[in-house]
């Protein structure tokens, strides 16, 4: 009997059915506009696009331009690169359109699909992004499809690590980019950390389409992307300061143990001034107040805190000659933890212990909220039905699987499950010995590279020639994944099996040619193309033959994602194929969810050493225990999100922040409202409300006038008058401190006294910034243990974000306030000393990225770990050459007419 879901399903159909069959009108209404596109000229084309932008200007929605566009860039494509897109393709284009995951199998055309949604979107002029895995797939991409764009008169670029800033802007500046994730990620965060607006990359985020979604929005999404640096080692600046904090007396500091904070009183002050130019941190006629005195007095100050705020055995304990911190919540030690700022470095200072260089961490953001940026986002992979719910819950995707232009053909059998590893290998050798003696490619999936290198070690004792593919090999993959299809091929291989790139059953003919052309430079291309065409279709049919490509599995992965991807290297086009996954009951997969059981029931079945047990129930089970597996890892990294949303959101306003000052011409009206709540909170302060004049706090009142202000005025006179009035009080403070800094703003000159405020602000802000990462981080190492006192986590860390945020915003004001109160007309030469300052430590934080990047793309596998040394023999160390330049052949001809010569 039916189940109702089934019945309905047969009545109605699937809800994926009925989103395939809604796009059939369309796809009908593109096909009849076909033959009037033929008729136009290249130009034609180009006109074409210059009319549907004006429409999209204009307010015309895209999905009614959509037909007209589709027709458009399928023109396109058939005269730039002799392909005509299949309906299927069509179909994908629409979902992407659509803000969805188009889940297409392998080798169904996913990089032609995105050009159709990618074109439509760029109408509106405000940018795509196209985002890949890896730097070769963005450029190899970029320079295929650019192409199509090009004949459409849409401009293409990509960026990519180490580009010069220049080129990197205008490749921002096109129409559709091509960059990988990575690059995407460091250069937001890069663009929040400038302090122009010409210096920014990423001016908006209208639309990007993710390839290999699944990789990038689940398997990457939980690791940050973090800059940091600038780490100096200034080791003996802090001794040297060191040895000034214990000469204090009681009178030169305040301390205040409620807040724990501690500051420098006026009498400290004029004592440290004495005290630095004596051991000659300061020079004779240099103040505390000077630019060039920011960096003694931070750590003067670090120094100070360091003493008295913190306490060995109670804040820190000394153990091996490191400084550990101590949670004061929990009492355990936090290994690996330092405090940010240079703080730690003046705790080591105090314990004479080895002081370890700074590492500031001056921007993060996870892909998760990164790619939450953009106004509209789509996706396209072989694999994510099994990731559906995640998709739809964190980033609002559906996910929709577009048929195949020719149905599979592959055979996918049942798993064989044997009881030990060692028998399951030697299944896997004696299958992939038969299937390589008559020819049939194979390629053998693991888990790990020490699997793939043992298989390897087991294949050459069994005397089958085979390539290697891991992480070690990472430069030759589009090679070795070219070559897996050809006639008697076995290809060991990890996950990272040829993302992005086909295995084409007799070998892929595209680069066969390059490779003959890199041989023969002098060969005419277009006879090699033919030759070797002639040879691939023979290769093809024996390989075809032969039963086609075979996939063979030595192990479940924990999501049923990796297993799909895995098999759907094989059957590609309608192309014949096999897939067989082999495993056994000391795999992890098994192991965990039971192995002993069935392996007590095993022996009871008489189960003979070799032997294996093949059921398509054995498949639903591991089905089903992969599926918990995904809803126990998708619920933690779900729990995880919701803490990093807390700081997402703070950094959203953050950077809105900056990026308003940045676009602001006149920032004076901010700084007066800052200063004005300054003045506010210092009146609640000294001369609360509610209480009498003889209550009230006069001295302090006068003394923060002086620091925060940077005005000497009768305060205590003022406190003292005959029905004093806390309001008049105020308003006397805001008058004469608009004055003094109006006085100021005509010493320096209007537009300098507009750049001096837009600068001290995007430093404090950057700064402050800076603190409450390391303060959010600390939160949140911490909130778990609430929960042992019934309190949810979660809510305690937002509320306590919350108010740890708005007393950051109080102490930016602050610091703007007092720092503007301070600052002096500079000479020449200590303006040139700033700017050859800022411009070190522009340069520091542009190396902090870099590094950042290598460190990311090394693990990724995107760029060897060793320099290449350039042989003009040899066309992989030749770099990036430009078209237009000689070729590093030695030939003598353009590169464009040589190695880089088009077939």
């Amino acid at each position: 009997m039916l189940g109702i879901g089934t019945l309905a399903k047969k009545v109605f159909g699937t809800p994926n059915d009925r989103k395939i069959k809604a796009t059939l009108p369309l796809i009908a209404q593109i096909n009849d506009l076909e033959p009037e596109f033929e008729k136009l000229s290249d130009d034609g084309l180009k006109e074409k696009t210059e009319e549907f932008r004006r429409r999209a200007k204009d307010g015309e929605a895209l999905d009614s331009i959509l037909p007209e566009a589709f027709a458009n860039c399928r023109e396109a494509a058939r005269r730039a690169l002799g392909l005509r897109a299949f309906d299927t393709q069509l179909m994908g284009a629409v979902f992407l359109h659509g803000g969805n995951i188009a889940e297409q199998k392998t080798g169904e055309g996913k990089t032609l699909t995105a050009t159709f949604a990618a074109y439509l979107n760029a109408l509106t002029g405000k940018g795509v992004h196209i985002v890949t895995v890896n730097e070769y797939l963005a450029k190899r991409d970029a320079a295929w499809m650019g192409k199509v764009f090009g004949t459409l008169g849409l401009t293409t670029g990509v960026a990519y690590s180490q580009m010069p800033e220049d080129e990197k802007r205008t490749a921002y500046e096109s129409d559709i980019t091509y960059a990988t994730n990575n690059e995407l990620g460091f250069d937001y965060l890069r663009d929040n950390m400038r302090s122009e607006l010409s210096q920014i990359f990423q001016k908006q985020h209208n639309f990007a389409i993710v390839d290999e979604v699944d990789s990038i929005l689940i398997d990457e999404a939980r690791t940050p992307l973090i800059i940091s640096g600038p780490s100096d080692d200034r080791s003996d600046l802090y001794r040297t300061v060191d040895t000034v904090i214990p000469v204090l007396q009681d009178d030169h500091f305040s301390l205040d143990e409620k807040t724990r904070n501690v500051t420098f009183t006026d009498e400290g002050n004029e004592f440290l001034e004495a005290e630095l130019r004596r051991r000659g941190l300061l020079e004779e006629d240099q103040s505390l107040y000077d630019p060039e005195s920011t960096t003694v007095v931070h750590h003067v100050n670090q120094g100070l805190r360091a003493h008295k705020l913190f306490q060995r055995d109670k804040d820190y304990i000394v153990r091996d000659g490191e400084v550990m911190l101590i949670d004061e919540f929990t009492g355990r030690m936090m290994p690996g933890r330092r405090l940010s700022d240079g703080l730690h470095q003046a705790i080591e200072a105090k314990e004479d212990v080895e002081i370890k260089p700074e590492n500031v961490t001056l921007a993060s953001v996870t892909f998760q909220n990164y790619f939450r940026l953009y106004d509209k986002l789509a996706g396209m992979t072989g694999t994510a039905s099994t990731e559906a719910e995640e998709f739809r819950e964190i980033y609002g995707l559906g996910v929709v699987e577009v048929p195949t232009n020719k149905p599979v053909a592959r055979a996918d059998e049942d798993d064989q499950v044997y009881r030990t590893a060692r028998e399951k290998y030697e299944a896997m050798i004696e299958e992939i010995k038969k299937a390589n003696e008559r020819g049939q490619p194979v390629l053998v999936g693991t888990t790990s590279i020490e699997k793939s290198e043992m298989l390897s070690q087991m294949m050459k004792a069994a005397g089958i020639p085979h390539n290697v593919l891991n992480a070690r090999q990472h430069e030759k993959e589009a090679q070795i994944v070219a070559d897996a299809g050809k006639f008697g091929a076995v290809t060991i291989a990890t996950n990272m099996a040829g993302r992005g790139t086909d295995i084409q059953l007799g070998g892929n003919v595209d680069l066969q040619v390059l490779d003959a052309i890199a041989s023969d430079p002098d060969a005419d291309p277009e006879a090699l193309r033919s030759r070797i065409e002639a040879e691939h279709a023979d290769e093809k049919a024996k390989v075809i033959e032969a039963g086609g490509l075979y996939v063979i599995a030595s192990e479940r992965h924990e999501s049923r994602r990796i297993d799909n991807q895995l098999r759907g290297r094989s059957g590609r086009q309608g192309d014949p194929g096999r897939s067989a996954f082999y495993l056994s009951l000391e795999d992890d997969l098994m192991r965990i969810f039971g192995s002993e059981r069935l392996d007590k029931v095993l022996k009871t079945l008489g189960l003979q050493e070799g032997e294996a047990i093949v059921h398509p129930w054995v498949n639903k089970s591991l089905e089903r225990a992969q599926a918990k597996v995904e809803g126990r890892n998708f619920d933690i990294r779900k729990q995880l999100l919701k803490f990093d949303d807390v700081m997402n959101e703070q950094r959203k306003v953050i950077f809105g922040q900056r990026r308003e000052i940045m676009e602001a011409s006149d920032l004076s009206e901010i700084t007066t409202d800052m200063r004005h709540q300054v003045i506010e909170d210092m009146i609640d302060r000294f001369l609360p409300p509610n209480t009498y004049a003889d209550q009230w706090d006069g001295e302090g009142l006068y003394a923060a006038a002086i620091t925060q202000l940077g005005i000497d005025v009768p305060v205590l006179e003022w406190v003292d008058e005959d029905g004093a009035d806390d309001e008049v009080i105020r308003e006397r403070l805001n008058e004469a401190s608009d004055t003094f800094m109006a006085e100021k703003a005509e010493a320096f000159g209007s537009e300098n006294m507009r750049n001096i405020e837009k600068q001290l602000l995007l430093q404090s802000i950057d700064g402050k910034w800076r603190e409450h990462l390391l303060t959010l981080e600390h939160l949140r190492s911490v909130v778990g243990f609430r929960g042992y006192a019934q309190r949810d986590p979660l809510n305690e860390y937002k509320n306590e974000a919350f108010q740890l945020f708005e007393s950051m915003l109080d102490s930016l004001r602050e610091d703007v306030t007092q720092k503007l109160a301070q600052i002096r007309p500079m000479t020449e030469d200590e303006q040139r000393a700033m700017v050859e300052q800022i411009r070190a430590q522009q340069a520091q934080m542009q190396e902090a990225a870099e590094r950042a990047e290598q460190k990311v793309a090394a693990e990724h596998g995107d760029t060897p770990q060793a320099e290449t040394v350039f042989d003009e023999n040899d066309p992989s160390t030749w770099g990036n050459p430009g078209r237009n330049e000689p070729c590093p052949c030695g030939s003598g001809k353009k590169f464009k007419h040589c190695h880089g010569r088009l077939v």
